[in-house]
């Protein structure tokens, strides 16, 4: 990358603007450091707020932006080293840097670990320029062979558009690049640079759209008036599976591409959009710009660039899209917003919906939460009044929602060695005689979570980590799900050297798929995980096969929960609804009820009526019973009168502190030292240290703490205090969760 000419620099209207001649500025590195460096600013160079500079460190030359804010100062002038360029690439805008800020200061993740989540240096690398061919003056007594004069009148028919790429005009004249590196030798052709073409069509805002239903009208009309506003709000979009909440959202996004303003779309798992992207094509005409970490580094480049120069009018991506750097951010959707693969577990631990609200607020702008079972934070922040309600109720089309049935599996159990039992076996076969498709679902990959020793005992377990091996038997590997450790699956025991003595413990989704092809040999069966999507490509294919009937059976894990519409699908069978319910984490029965209740919004979204059948030991469980009435409001209620009295969250704060260390010694020493400096005072409590449930993993013990306070209470400061006052030993890390999702 060049450097950039100090004086033609566009700043945006919030950059904090530095005055003139300053001797020095702050740097902020792509790094773990607390802070930004000091840096003097050599004569020429006139650094802002922003601006990406290359500086030395140690040794080497690093990319950095300039921080905001007064230098620190404790360095000595004769002791500062100076910036070596401004670089020619756009500057950070100062929303961006104030989210960076923001979240560094929530999480209590160093700042530049935030930056380089907003900091690709990859992207900041302008493409080179596409090169092609134009036509030359030709020489005299140049000689014009058959193939010659075929990219002649290729390149004569093309004069209107420009030279054309060399791809082109060879596929277009039939002939080889060699006959074109000939012809240019022979002076008839000339290198020309080609015109940038702009990489994302323009979505059409009045493009028609499906007729909305009058509820769905008045939510839309909602929205589109708080884009109009141009100010920050939150609106809850929810409503029953079916009810055509993209469809309202895809308003407001229409909304702001009218403002010629730009949308961002945040999907939890964007390899299994590829129905969504049909929908917004259908209503808009085009296809949006698409981000997620899949993509090739080219395309990546493109996108990040095209974001920023403002020819990228509607993305749509997973959560690291949430850092992109939009000049005129309108509106921030973020679909799903229940779901926990929003949340970012590893290097910097945030949450993807709760800082894109951070994000629409630092634009100004108003962000949409969508979701058919919203999180009960969510509700509690419209309970509070912070955000408004906009509810539809009804699936839309006419579509019913589906008949569910509890099967009490202590009354009719499946077979001995099976795990369907005859009703839901009889539901399958009643579906298929009627032409429709059935869905199973186990949210369990492999073919069994547990390998024990018939002879002895012995369970398979990780070497790295406190987990038991899954067997996956159509690749003959027990894996770790953790660490991702793999054995084949050994002939004898391990412990007690018997041969063929291990034996498979529990149902995954390999085993159902073998039981129900024992069951309908003539069914065509699709299995949908992790281990078989394994991207947006197969994602597509395999929507496109179930769409086209060309499927019988579907048989998933969890992400066939998230969103698809197969309107040919009429059963839901879920293997094991009891499932999730287990462990201490407080949220089980919430995330159990999510999920039952997306997964059973599969069925039956078109003309034909659907049926839900929950296998299950523990009919009168609360989820259970919710699910059965379809009471989830009541659940909900019941599930906010429990949490309220222990200030549990969303009526409370909790931060997490995990101690890893190499030995477990050390991390007992450690997690003691941290329990005994833990903050006291009313309405905190500090629960811990504990070994955590994976108490070793990737070969690391774990120890746990857990900060629980008033809502109220600003936990950031009593974080940062309680760790100012134990130093940790060389090999102890001590990672913070901020509102921890997993207790793992």
């Amino acid at each position: 990358m060049a450097a950039r000419n100090p004086t033609t620099a566009s700043q945006d209207s919030l950059a904090v603007i530095a005055p003139p001649g300053r001797a020095r500025v702050p740097v902020l590195l792509p790094y773990p450091f607390p802070g930004p460096f000091d840096y003097r600013v050599p004569p020429g160079l006139d650094p802002r707020p922003g601006d990406i500079v290359m500086v030395p460190l140690n040794r080497r030359a690093e990319i950095g932006v300039v921080w905001d804010g007064e230098p620190d100062g404790s360095v000595g002038d004769n002791r500062l080293r100076p910036i070596d360029a401004i670089l020619d690439a756009p500057p950070m805008r100062a929303d961006l840097r104030r989210l960076v800020d923001w979240i560094a200061a929530y999480t209590l993740a160093p700042p530049g670990e935030v930056l380089t989540m907003a900091l690709r240096s990859n992207a900041l690398r302008a493409p080179p320029p596409r090169t092609g061919w134009a036509l030359a003056e030709p020489p005299p007594e140049v000689r014009l062979t058959d193939p010659r004069r075929r990219v002649l009148a290729a390149l004569g028919a093309a004069l209107g558009a420009g030279p054309l790429a060399a791809a082109e005009l060879a596929r277009a004249a039939e002939v080889s690049p060699a006959v074109l590196r000939g012809m240019a030798d022979a002076g008839l052709l000339l290198p020309a640079t080609l015109p940038e073409a702009a990489p994302f069509a323009i979505p059409d805002p009045d493009h028609p759209g499906p007729a909305l239903s009058p509820e769905q009208a008045e939510a839309a009309a909602a929205l589109r008036a708080a884009v109009a506003g141009r100010a920050f709000s939150v609106h809850l979009l929810d409503g029953v599976t079916g009810s055509g909440k993209t469809e309202v959202y895809f308003e407001a996004i229409a909304a702001c591409l009218r403002q010629g303003r730009q949308a961002l779309v945040l999907l939890p798992e964007i390899a299994l959009s590829s129905q969504w992207l049909a929908r917004f094509q259908r209503r808009f005409g085009v296809a949006p710009a698409v981000w997620h970490s899949d993509l090739p580094s080219r395309v990546r480049r493109t996108t990040w660039r095209a974001v920023d120069a403002g020819q990228a009018p509607v993305v749509v991506g997973a959560r690291s899209a949430l850092f992109l750097p939009f000049p005129d951010l309108g509106l921030v959707v973020i679909d799903e917003e229940h779901e926990t693969a929003f949340k970012q577990e590893d290097g910097v631990v945030y949450h993807a919906r709760d800082m894109a609200i951070v994000r629409a607020r630092l634009c100004g702008a108003p962000a949409v939460l969508a979701s058919a079972t919203p999180s009960l934070e969510t509700l509690a922040n419209v309970e509070a009044g912070r955000y408004r309600r906009l509810h539809l109720p009804s699936r839309h089309g006419g579509a019913s929602l589906p008949a569910l049935r509890l099967i009490d599996l202590r009354e009719t159990p499946p077979e001995r060695g099976h795990f369907l039992s005859p009703p839901l076996l009889a539901a399958i076969q009643a579906s298929f005689e009627r032409g429709e498709q059935a869905l199973l679902f186990l949210n369990r990959r492999g073919y069994a979570p547990l390998t024990l020793c018939r002879a002895c005992g012995h369970r398979m377990q990780c070497p790295n980590c406190t987990a038991w091996l899954v067997e996956h038997r159509a690749r003959r590997l027990l894996q770790c799900h953790h660490c991702g450790h793999a054995i084949p699956i050994p002939e004898t025991c391990p412990e007690c050297g018997a041969s063929h003595s291990l034996t498979a413990v529990g149902p995954g989704i390999e085993r159902i798929t073998e039981e129900a092809r024992a069951a309908f040999p003539e069914a065509r069966i699709l299995v949908m995980a992790s281990d078989t999507i394994t991207g947006p490509h197969a994602a597509a294919e395999a929507a496109r096969a179930i769409e086209a009937r060309e499927i019988d059976l579907v048989i998933g894990t969890q992400i066939v929960a998230k969103g698809w519409h197969f309107p040919h699908l009429t059963l839901v069978g879920v293997v094991d609804a009891d499932l999730g319910l287990s462990g201490g984490d407080l949220r089980a029965a919430e995330r159990t009820v999510q999920l039952l209740h997306q997964v059973a919004g599969r069925a039956g979204r078109a003309e034909a009526p659907g049926q839900v059948l929950l296998q299950t030991y523990s009919p009168e469980h609360k989820v259970m019973q919710a699910l059965l009435h379809g009471d989830l409001a009541r659940f909900m209620a019941s599930e906010a009168a429990e949490r309220r009295p222990g200030n549990w969250p969303p009526y409370g704060r909790l931060a997490a502190l995990v101690v890893s260390a190499d030995t477990a010694e050390a991390a007992d020493i450690a997690a003691r030292d941290l329990g005994r400096a833990a903050p006291h005072g009313e309405g905190i409590v500090v629960l811990g240290p504990a070994p955590a449930p994976l108490s070793i993993l990737r070969g690391r013990h774990r120890r746990r703490l857990l900060l629980k306070t008033q809502r109220d209470t600003a936990v950031q400061p009593l974080l940062r205090a309680w760790l100012a006052q134990v130093p940790t030993g060389r090999g102890v890390k001590v990672e913070v969760d901020v509102d921890p999702v997993s207790f793992l």
